[in-house]
């Protein structure tokens, strides 16, 4: 028998501070737009003025395709042209979208979904084969998906993404055109939270067979979301224009998006100044930090917390970062309240551990902030194992914005004083940052990992395997390994949080990371910016954005 799932009750996601300039009274329905007060009148004229929101995105977009999407710019990109089987609401909880109904077996391991009548901006029509196509597109290791791991939770799929069973032993089953069934491997609180997450989005199968790069340009791109792509000019700008096909059109206010592409923030913030930009900093840019004292002083800076953590990864697979005491050394030494009151100065939490705030497990940390003490004798011990008397070269890589540039600077400042040692700096091209990091070329490399749903899994899954997607260290564990498995089967909350707790310490004995402080996202935008959903998660959602005239 199987019971209808109710979509704001039950689940295990708590996160979400409401934003001050996100909508307020009720929670949206699939088929209404937030409520918004924004004084505009009731009756709309046929002449009004095309609504059209300027933003600036820091960096080229490393994909928009949503099988590939795995950063922050194309995962904004790709939210505003595609939509899943359910959408995240303004606190993070999921609310049916593709999907127009839901039921779930009385062992919450069987999920129905019912797909609304819905076509692609092409016109083809969105069916269940479109979902299956998709999902075993992003398991098929030619793809190369980083975010393939995330569809484990479906029956045989990490067998499927590894070569052990064949794509048809995956527990997707179309029934029909408008029905989807969905088997899991283990009951998971948070699957509709998952659905609601780009690697579950549907592509147009019958575009993709025939074009392997339709993804690449705006003319060949095809999407069944709030927006479709106009224009894309590479490293310049992307034009996105309300979806005329999209199911639920009427909710969509804005007529254009116009995301440009500026890696400069002081040039972004000035730009914004004189009316060029309507949005300027996170989540879809930065803020150059200089600025921050002044922003805040004339109450223009919107400060919004998430549960994200900033952090340095560290390439353990050469030199002397394969030494797991040289890692705790350079992290030991971080002045992260030094650098959370200096220069990110919004009320960043210094964090010695994993995880964000939001769900942290050990709230006092694995390690003391600044311990340059110990960080000095772990080096040492740690060059001796390796038969080293001081510390080769090694890089410290980032994408440019301002704000990791001063960080970097900071951390490398405090490295060289500390322990003696000398650490270049490279900044990169985001697009080009994170191609390396994934391909190991690198030897510490910055990164931000936003939370897809608000679970310790979400990031210690991670690091299950070295060849996970995301994971980019090179590290990896059996112990730490065997604890997710356990706890991928554990149904008591206190257990559960107690087998995390142990792969949290075995990974922050190992130190693959360096973990500096949980984030948060700061903006400034135009007082006519109304409707924006930036949720507790960090993703930003432009489907109910609107200009007030």
């Amino acid at each position: 028998m199987k019971k209808k799932v109710s979509l704001f009750a039950g689940l295990l996601l708590v996160v979400g501070t409401v934003l001050a300039a996100c909508s307020g009274g009720a929670q949206p329905s699939a088929s209404t737009p937030p409520k918004q007060e924004t004084g505009a009148p009731a009756a709309q004229t046929a002449e009004k003025k095309p609504q059209v929101f300027r933003a600036n995105l820091t960096s080229e977009p490393s994909t928009a395709d949503p099988g590939l999407a795995k950063d922050a710019t194309s995962g904004a990109v790709v939210r505003a042209t595609f939509d899943g089987l359910t959408r995240l609401d303004k606190d993070s909880k999921p609310m049916n979208s593709m999907a127009s109904d839901i039921k779930v077996s009385d062992d919450n391991r069987v999920y129905t979904f019912t797909l609304r009548d819905a076509k692609w901006s092409n016109g083809d029509p969105v069916t269940a084969q479109d979902f299956e196509f998709a999902w075993k597109r992003v398991l098929d290791p030619k793809l190369a998906a980083e975010y393939a791991y995330q569809l484990y939770y479906i029956k045989n799929a990490e067998k499927v993404h590894t070569g052990k069973a064949k794509p048809e032993e995956l527990g997707v089953k179309v029934l029909d055109d408008k029905k989807l069934e969905v088997t899991l491997e283990n009951p998971t609180p948070y699957f509709l939270e998952l659905t609601a997450f780009y690697t579950y989005y549907p592509v147009d199968k019958k575009i993709v067979e025939a074009n392997p790069k339709w993804a690449n340009e705006a003319a060949t791109h095809v999407s069944n979301g709030p927006f479709k792509m106009r224009s894309w000019e590479h490293k310049s700008k992307i034009v996105l224009e309300k979806n005329e096909n999209y199911w639920d059109k009427d909710a969509v206010k804005l007529d254009q998006i116009d995301f440009a592409m500026i890696e400069d923030d002081s040039t972004a913030l000035s730009m914004f100044e004189n009316g060029e930009l309507d949005w300027a900093g996170q989540p879809l840019g930065g803020l150059p930090t200089d600025a921050i004292p002044a922003l805040k002083e004339s109450g223009k800076l919107v400060v919004h917390p998430k549960a994200t953590m900033y952090w340095y990864k560290l390439n353990t697979t050469k030199g002397p970062l394969s030494n797991a005491k040289i890692r705790k050394a350079l992290s030991y030494t971080v002045d992260r309240k030094s650098i959370v009151d200096n220069i990110t100065q919004v009320g960043q939490v210094p964090t010695m551990g994993m995880l964000p705030q939001s769900m942290i497990i050990k709230s006092e940390g694995y390690f003391k902030d600044h311990d340059t003490e110990t960080a000095k004798q772990l080096l040492q011990e740690g060059l001796k194992e390796l038969g080293l008397t001081s510390l080769p070269p090694i890089t410290l890589s980032y994408n440019t914005t301002d704000r990791h540039k001063k960080i970097a600077e900071a951390v490398q400042d405090q490295w060289k004083k500390a322990l003696g040692i000398d650490v270049k700096l490279a900044n990169k091209e985001f697009k080009v940052h994170l191609e390396d990091l994934h391909s190991l070329n690198y030897d510490i490399g910055r990164l931000g990992w936003n939370a897809d749903f608000n679970d310790p899994i979400n990031y210690l899954e991670m690091f299950r395997d070295a060849k996970t997607g995301n994971n980019d260290t090179g590290w990896e564990d059996t112990r730490y390994k065997e604890l997710l498995q356990k706890s991928a089967l554990e149904s008591d909350p206190s257990k559960r949080t107690q087998l995390f707790a142990e792969a949290e310490q075995i990974f922050m004995d190992a130190m693959p990371v360096i973990p500096l402080f949980t984030d948060v996202d700061i903006w400034v935008q135009n007082d006519k910016v109304k409707g924006v959903q930036v949720d507790g998660l960090g993703f930003i959602d432009l489907k109910w954005a609107e200009m007030v005239q």
